[in-house]
C-alpha cells in the first residue's frame, strides 16, 4: 500500500515546494534561506533516528550519503535557487529542469545498465513535450530573465539532482533512509552554508510568510518528500522514478489556480494529457533485474 500512495504523495508534496520557494523568497537571500532550512533538519532527523533506534551507516555508506546530499540538495536546490535570485523565471527554471526524466534515462542506461526501450523513449517525448505545453503559457520568454550565467548555473543543478539520483541508486541504497538523510543534510548544508558565508549578507526578514516558508520546507519536503524519493528509488528504477517528476509542472499549476486563482490555458489541459500519457507508459516498463 505505502508503494502504490508513494508516487502520488511523493508528486504532490514535491509541487509544493514552489509554493514554497514562492512565499520565503522576498524575506532571504537564497544560500541563507536554504541553510537555515537545512540547520534546522538535521537535528530533528537525528531526533528521529535515535528515537527508532536506526541503524547508522559504516564510514563508507556515510561517505556515499554525503555525496548524495551534496549533489540532490546542496547543488541542485542551490542552484535553482541562485538562478531565479539572479532574474530567471520560475517558467524558465522549471522548463530547464523539467529535461531531468530525459537526462536520468539516458545516463541511467550507461551507468546502471538500465534499459531504454522505445516506449521509454516515446514517453519521454510526450512527457517533454507535455511539460512545455504546462509551462508555456505562463512563461514570457523574452522577459525570463535567461543568461548565460542563470541558464548555465540552472542546467549545472540539473546535472547535479541527475547524477545525485543515480549516485543514490548505485551507492546508498542500503542505507537506512532517516540515518542517511542525516548525512544527506550534513552534506547540504556544508556546501550552501559555505556559499551563503562566502556570498551573502545573512540577513533575516521574519516575516511570517517566511516562517511559514521556512517550516513547510523543512518540515514537509526535506524530511517527508525527499524521504518518499529515497523510498521510491530503492523500491525502482530511477528512469522510472524520474518520470514522476513530469507531473510536477501539472499539480504545480492546479495548485496556483486553487490558491492564487491563476487560470489554466487550454494548451496547459493538452500537455497534462501528454505528462499523464507519458508517465503510464514510464510506469509500465519492466523492472531492470541489476538490483
Amino acid at each position: 500500500m505505502m508503494l502504490r500512495l508513494s508516487p502520488a504523495l511523493f508528486v504532490f508534496l514535491w509541487a509544493t515546494g514552489f509554493i514554497g520557494a514562492k512565499l520565503g523568497a522576498p524575506y532571504a537571500e537564497p544560500m541563507t534561506f536554504l541553510t537555515i532550512r537545512f540547520a534546522m533538519v538535521v537535528p530533528v532527523m537525528a531526533v528521529i533516528a535515535l528515537a527508532l533506534s536506526s541503524s547508522w551507516p559504516d564510514r563508507r555508506g556515510s561517505i556515499h550519503a554525503f555525496i548524495v546530499g551534496t549533489l540532490i540538495h546542496g547543488m541542485y536546490l542551490g542552484a535553482v535557487f541562485w538562478a531565479i535570485d539572479h532574474g530567471l523565471s520560475a517558467g524558465a527554471s522549471a522548463l530547464i529542469v523539467g529535461l531531468q526524466p530525459v537526462t536520468t534515462a539516458f545516463l541511467a542506461a550507461p551507468l546502471l545498465g538500465e534499459r531504454v526501450t522505445r516506449t521509454m523513449v516515446i514517453g519521454l517525448v510526450l512527457g517533454t513535450i507535455g511539460v512545455v505545453l504546462v509551462l508555456l503559457p505562463r512563461t514570457d520568454l523574452a522577459n525570463s530573465g535567461a543568461t548565460l550565467a542563470t541558464v548555465g548555473v540552472c542546467v549545472a543543478g540539473l546535472l547535479a539532482v541527475t547524477l545525485g539520483t543515480i549516485y543514490q541508486k548505485r551507492f546508498a541504497t542500503g542505507i537506512d533512509l532517516v540515518t542517511g538523510a542525516v548525512w544527506q543534510y550534513l552534506g547540504a548544508l556544508l556546501f550552501v552554508g559555505t556559499l551563503a558565508l562566502v556570498t551573502e549578507t545573512g540577513v533575516v526578514e521574519w516575516h511570517i510568510e517566511f516562517i511559514v516558508a521556512l517550516l513547510w520546507s523543512a518540515a514537509v519536503l526535506s524530511i517527508g518528500a525527499v524521504t518518499l524519493l529515497m523510498f521510491l528509488i530503492r523500491r525502482s528504477d530511477v528512469s522510472r522514478v524520474a518520470t514522476l517528476l513530469y507531473l510536477v509542472p501539472a499539480v504545480v499549476a492546479v495548485i496556483a489556480y486553487v490558491l492564487f486563482d491563476e487560470r489554466l490555458a487550454p494548451l496547459q489541459f493538452v500537455g497534462m494529457a501528454c505528462v499523464a500519457l507519458a508517465v503510464i507508459l514510464a510506469s509500465r516498463q519492466p523492472a531492470s533485474n541489476n538490483r
